[in-house]
């Protein structure tokens, strides 16, 4: 039976500045550990951590920019475009335009 999802868990990032993650699906807030379903609106300038992914990753940019930086260089997802970080991988995320980005 279809099962409704009333609203996300807000969930803290890490980073430069202050930035949060909406859970819709996911460990915390479904109890779904294989699988993260989870948009975020980052703000401008927003730097997060280096860091080697536990799992796979895929990210989908709605609206701004996200920059990708990883061991053999860099580049950005925009509107419409999407990311695949396989685990293990490093990777660190930012959103250096003045719009920030909106992304799941």
């Amino acid at each position: 039976m279809p099962k409704l999802i009333a609203s996300p868990t807000i969930i803290p990032c890490v980073g430069n500045v202050t930035k949060n993650a909406e859970e819709f699906v996911g460990l915390v807030n479904t109890g779904e550990g294989s699988l993260s379903l989870t948009r975020v609106q980052s703000p401008p300038g927003w730097v997060g951590l280096g860091q080697h992914a536990d799992y796979r990753e895929y990210r989908l940019v709605l609206a701004g920019l996200l920059h990708v930086e990883h061991s053999d260089g860099a580049f950005d997802v925009k509107a419409g475009q999407g990311a695949d970080t396989e685990a293990g991988e490093w990777v660190r995320f930012s959103t250096p335009e003045p719009a920030g980005a909106d992304y799941v």
